[in-house]
């Protein structure tokens, strides 16, 4: 599903990622984790081609990512769906208009966003908020909208940037619960995060970054003590968030 096969990407005398292998399969859910500035946003940014690596492949569901021309780049992006800590909704626009406007840039027909909005919207429990605004909602629907806005267009990965950061502990297990539902109608999840207790309860698979390396992967993994420490003080070298 996602491979990434030797990647290296440098920034100057900086190292990002170095000389990473990784396996995704197709409906896992893997945690992301390691101090600030390990390499996290790199391994994203990559996956998305924002960023070229230096060397080494990537291919996600068939498609060499690294060697993608760009007229190919928004085919790409769109079986990728994307939640991230601050929400990033469009104030001046509903919830129902948030949602649809992922749809709308992709040039669906009227008749699909009439449709599956209202789907997506009740698969995140936010029906009854559809013609409010961003700042008349809390946080936790907040984030509940930006996840329906990033799995309206059925993306085969969602990758959730810190999603439970800005969230107090009750909301953000309400938001994990319906990540791992995501999860279990057969899309892979991606999650970076810091959040130690999330990540010891769900008993998910968890790839630890240090320094742009891979320094760990474990099929039912926790946070790790190390990755605690460093994270709490502030480590992780040279490499680039």
């Amino acid at each position: 599903m996602i491979i990434y096969k030797n990647v290296t990407k440098t920034y100057g005398t900086n190292i990002g990622l170095e000389d990473v292998s990784i396996t995704i399969k197709k409906k896992d859910f893997v945690f992301l984790v390691g101090p600030s500035g390990a390499g996290k946003s790199t391994f994203i940014k990559l996956m998305l081609k924002e960023i070229e690596p230096n060397s080494g492949g990537i291919t996600l569901n068939g498609v060499e990512v690294t060697s993608l021309s760009n007229r190919g780049i928004p085919k790409l992006r769109r079986s990728i769906g994307v939640v991230f800590q601050d929400f990033r909704l469009l104030p001046q626009k509903t919830v129902f208009e948030n949602v649809s406007f992922a749809m709308e840039i992709i040039h669906m027909n009227p008749r699909s966003v009439r449709r599956q909005v209202p789907q997506v919207l009740s698969l995140v429990g936010v029906s009854s908020k559809a013609y409010k605004y961003p700042g008349e909602l809390s946080a936790g629907e907040q984030q509940r909208v930006a996840i329906a806005r990033a799995i309206v267009n059925n993306p085969l990965v969602l990758i959730a940037d810190e999603p439970t950061g800005n969230l107090d502990p009750d909301t953000a297990w309400e938001i994990m619960h319906l990540l791992e539902q995501i999860n279990l109608r057969g899309t892979t999840v991606v999650m970076v995060t810091h959040a130690k207790d999330i990540v010891d309860k769900m008993g998910k698979r968890v790839i630890a970054i240090d320094r742009g390396r891979v320094v760990r992967d474990e099929k039912s993994g926790v946070y790790g003590a190390e990755e605690e420490e460093t994270s709490r003080i502030g480590g992780g070298g040279s490499a680039l968030l």
